[in-house]
């Protein structure tokens, strides 16, 4: 079979796809022939540059992109999409399921010496690490079931989350997320276990320091992508594209035994 279209007929679902991770995923699958199914929040200018990069892609490889500029993390929203996608998927078509909602506060824990009254007081709050473990945990969870529920999910089906080094160690302003992260490691791995009765696989992705519109908004993220190159054995910092290859490796057949992995994609980086 042509390898652009081994995913002939198949879907992908895709969480936060306009940028970044989810988007070199996009580029990826639709080349080997796979569907997707985007959802993303956007604004109407970016997401008509958005949309017009996905017609060129459909033309190009002749798959379909429905595209969804809605709240991917409400209730409602996740309803209405499951209905409309499935009218037009068939019955466990569902290759994929790709997490790469990137949602968050990043605030210190602290601020020593500010007060309430402060403008400038901004300490992280128990309801910032709720809504960040949701956004970028918890809600896959909804995700599997909601898609699981609606038998869309493929017999041989994969599902997909991204984590990052700053789960283990400090990040500056980062421990909303860093909370988040440990937490999607730690729900992929039970995951892992009760979903392969349905024959669904998850997986952890740890990409290295790259240079995304997420990384950016991390305070000294600078100071990240220098010590990445410094750090990394290959002499660069990790590219969506280095991601995204893993992901449609992750989709292959060949693939299916791996289950409930953390897997590496920084060119060495974790070993220094």
């Amino acid at each position: 079979m042509d390898k652009q279209l081994q995913f002939s007929g198949l879907w992908a679902v895709i969480l936060g796809g306009s940028s970044g991770f989810g988007f070199a995923a996009i580029e990826k699958l639709a080349k080997h022939g796979m569907n997707i199914a985007v959802l993303y929040r956007e604004t109407s200018a970016a997401e008509k540059i958005l949309k017009e990069k996905f017609a060129a892609l459909t033309e190009q490889y002749s798959i379909k992109i429905l595209s969804h500029n809605i709240n991917a993390l409400d209730q409602v929203s996740r309803a209405q999409f499951i209905e409309e996608f499935s009218t037009q998927a068939d019955k466990h078509s569902v290759k994929l399921l790709l997490h790469s909602i990137a949602r968050g506060n990043l605030k210190p824990l602290t601020i020593p010496g500010a007060t309430v009254e402060d403008e400038a007081y901004n300490e992280l709050s128990i309801e910032d690490i709720q809504l960040t473990t949701y956004a970028m945990s918890n809600s896959l969870l909804d995700w599997t079931k909601a898609i699981l529920k609606a038998e869309l999910f493929h017999e041989d089906g994969r599902i997909i989350g991204l984590t990052s080094e700053g789960a283990h160690k400090y990040w500056e302003g980062y421990a909303a997320v860093s909370i988040a992260k440990a937490s999607l490691e730690s729900l992929a791995k039970y995951m892992a276990v009760e979903f392969s009765v349905y024959g669904l696989k998850t997986n952890v992705i740890q990409a290295g320091v790259t240079e995304t519109a997420s990384l950016k908004k991390i305070p000294g993220s600078e100071k990240l992508i220098k010590a990445g190159i410094k750090r990394n054995p290959l002499g660069r910092i990790t590219k969506p594209e280095d991601v995204a290859g893993v992901i449609y490796l992750l989709c292959t057949d060949e693939s299916f035994w791996i289950n409930g992995s953390i897997i590496h994609v920084d060119g060495g980086e974790h070993c220094r």
